[in-house]
C-alpha cells in the first residue's frame, strides 16, 4: 500500500467518533505500531484534527471533512440503501464492509435530508452466511466445492461443483454452477445446501462448463 493511500485509510478507520489504538490501526493496515505513530504524527502536523496519543488510542475530532468522492444527494441515498441491503444479507466479510461503509457515509453526510429508509425483511441466517462466504472464495480462486443438498422432500445428495456465478433474489441467494456428478448445470439455493466445503482442486474454463455456455442454454430454451 501507498504510504498517501495509507494516510487515507487511518483518517477513514477514525471517522465516527472511533477511539483506535495504534496496534489496532497497525493490525488492520497490516504495518508496524512504529509506522502508525509516524503516520498519526504527519497528519496532525498537516492540520488534520486527531487527538489521543501512544499508548491511549486516537480519534478525529467532529467537522473534519475529507469527501473521497462528490455525491449527488440520490447518490449518497442509494448507497446507504445499499450498504444497509448487504449488511443484512451479505457473508460476514461483507457485512462488516458494509458497516464500514455506512460510517464514512454517514460521517460525509448529504445536501439532502435524510430518507427513512429501513428493512424488515429479517436478515440472512448464519450458516447461509457461512456458505457464502465459502461460495465467494472458491468464485474467486477458481476451486471446486463439495456440497450437501436437499430439495424439499427428498433425500440430501453429495456433489461436487464448479461455481460459477451467485444470484440473489430478495431473500435467497442462489448458486450457478457446473455438476461434476450430473455432467450438467444445476442451480443450487444456499439455504437448502446441509454441508459444504471448499476443496484444493482447481478449475480452468472449459468450452461447454462455463457461465456463458449456461446463459445460452437459457436463452434457446423455448419459453413457457
Amino acid at each position: 500500500m501507498r504510504r498517501a493511500d495509507r494516510l487515507f485509510e487511518i483518517v477513514q478507520h477514525l471517522r465516527g467518533g472511533r477511539l483506535r489504538s495504534a496496534r489496532a490501526l497497525a493490525e488492520a493496515l497490516e504495518v508496524s505500531t512504529r509506522t502508525i505513530y509516524r503516520d498519526v504524527a504527519d497528519l496532525i502536523a498537516s492540520g488534520v484534527p486527531i487527538d489521543g496519543a501512544a499508548g491511549v488510542g486516537y480519534i478525529l475530532r467532529p467537522g473534519f471533512f475529507l469527501p473521497p468522492l462528490a455525491l449527488t444527494p440520490a447518490e449518497h441515498q442509494a448507497l446507504l440503501v445499499g450498504a444497509r441491503l448487504v449488511s443484512a444479507w451479505a457473508d460476514s466479510d461483507l457485512a462488516a464492509a458494509a458497516q464500514e461503509a455506512l460510517i464514512k457515509l454517514e460521517a460525509v453526510g448529504s445536501a439532502a435530508p435524510p430518507t427513512p429508509i429501513h428493512s424488515y425483511g429479517g436478515r440472512l441466517p448464519a450458516p447461509v452466511r457461512r456458505h457464502l462466504r465459502h461460495v465467494r472464495q472458491a468464485l474467486a480462486e477458481g476451486r471446486k466445492l463439495d456440497l450437501t443438498y436437499a430439495k424439499p422432500g427428498a433425500v440430501a445428495e453429495t456433489r461436487c461443483i464448479r461455481p460459477l456465478s451467485l444470484e440473489f433474489w430478495g431473500m435467497v441467494w442462489t448458486l450457478t454452477a457446473w455438476c461434476e456428478r450430473r455432467q450438467d448445470f444445476r442451480v443450487f439455493r444456499l439455504d437448502r445446501i446441509e454441508q459444504l466445503a471448499m476443496t484444493d482442486a482447481r478449475f480452468t474454463p472449459e468450452p461447454g462448463k462455463t457461465l456463458a455456455d449456461y446463459l445460452k442454454t437459457l436463452e434457446a430454451a423455448p419459453d413457457g
